[in-house]
């Protein structure tokens, strides 16, 4: 089978969908498919490679309405079965271009299947008071696509609320963006105490860029809550600050910097900085507590939240907004209520004081995450690409 993936983000841009798609590729091709990345030129790699055994072409000049005029000769040249464009409007800088693609390419051949998979719903801005407009322009790429992929249970469950009832929308996870694969020879121990870590503190980790919706700010009251306390934890920010999707981001992270300043733990933090895949694997294992505060609530479209139960962290988040069956609060996780930073450094302490239950935990999170593999993963999204071919 012949799939094309489009997406706006992929490496060396940094950011969560270009990641899933990467891996996404890899495991489809692995699979016997004939695999494509469509992107942008402006995230071209510096050596101007890319050695995979997937074709990448860094073609796309512009998400904005130039893409209408250039995607159909490309679409045209690779003939693909099935097209999945990864959605998320942040990557395609809010604009609606890409969200009118399947409309405006059915023209050109009824044989492709379209398929798009919400990475999330947020809405692309329009205009000033474009108000239920955005709604119909972020629904508008499945109404003319073949079918849908929802990556988590709320947003499958906001699509299936305003999508019809004979749609075929189908939940397929993600899974881990980090492979558990730290450096040669690594040693806990050794990386703890690079990291200037002494064998009395806690380390914590938050993975993940900063924004508005990851509890930047209570993740920062939390850990001068346990200061406070005389609690010997540090936290360890892994990655990069920011990403390269939202400029919103920089300013949000420069309010979560000037607050850890305010309340004197700036020098409990470390960060990494982005880094290899194989030392985000080696902080990630290095840490004894991973701490995700969404304010949204946990949730599986998260590849941060992934990575670290794929390397079997015992993690404290918050209360998902749609019940997750498949998080166990104290059996793989530790949930807390949203945007309640005492909360949150109660939930720390007590898995801090317990290494019995951060055992437990952490082997819970291991077990999880064998659900979100991605071989899975491409079975299952190729399954949907054949169905829908065979319709044809």
């Amino acid at each position: 089978m012949k799939v094309c993936l489009l997406t706006a983000e992929y490496p060396p841009l940094q950011g969560g969908v270009g990641d899933f798609t990467r891996e996404l590729a890899r495991a489809m091709t692995d699979r016997g498919a004939d695999v494509t990345v469509l992107t942008g030129v402006s995230n071209t790699p510096a050596d101007g490679t890319d050695d995979v055994p997937w074709r990448v072409m860094r073609v796309i000049k512009s998400w904005g309405w130039g893409l209408l005029r250039q995607a159909p000769d490309l679409l045209r040249d690779l003939e693909p079965d099935a097209v999945n464009i990864q959605y998320q409007t942040a990557a395609y800088g809010m604009r609606p271009a890409v969200n009118l693609l399947p409309w405006w390419l059915r023209r050109e051949s009824q044989r492709t299947r379209w398929v798009v998979t919400y990475h999330d719903v947020r809405e692309p801005y329009l205009f000033p008071k474009a108000g239920r407009l955005r709604e119909w322009i972020t629904l508008h790429i499945a109404r003319w696509s073949d079918a849908a992929i929802a990556t988590n249970v709320e947003d499958e469950a906001w699509l299936r609320e305003r999508l019809p009832d004979d749609y075929r929308l189908a939940r397929i996870p993600i899974g881990s963006n980090i492979a558990v694969e730290p450096p040669a020879g690594y040693d806990r121990g050794a990386w703890r105490a690079q990291l200037g870590v002494s064998p009395d503190e806690t380390l914590l980790a938050y993975f993940g860029f900063l924004n508005e919706s990851k509890g930047g700010e209570d993740l920062v009251r939390a850990l001068a809550e346990l200061t406070k306390r005389g609690t010997p934890a540090r936290l360890l920010m892994v990655g990069g600050r920011v990403g390269a999707s939202d400029p919103t981001n920089e300013a949000y992270a420069g309010r979560v910097e000037l607050l850890m300043a305010k309340l004197g733990v700036a020098d409990h933090v470390i960060w990494t900085g982005y880094t290899a895949p194989e030392e985000v694997s080696a902080n990630l294992l290095s840490a004894d507590v991973g701490v995700l505060p969404y304010r949204d609530g946990a949730s599986f479209r998260r590849g941060s939240f992934m990575a670290l139960l794929a390397h079997g962290r015992p993690t404290v988040t918050t209360a998902p907004r749609v019940p997750i069956p498949e998080l166990m609060d104290g059996e793989n996780i530790c949930l807390v209520p949203p945007a309640r930073p005492v909360a949150l450094a109660d939930g720390i302490a007590a898995l801090a004081a317990d290494e019995a239950q951060r055992h437990r935990l952490g082997e819970g999170a291991r077990q999880l995450a064998r659900l979100f593999e991605w071989d899975g993963i491409a079975r299952d999204t190729l399954a949907l690409f054949e169905e829908l071919t065979a319709d044809s």
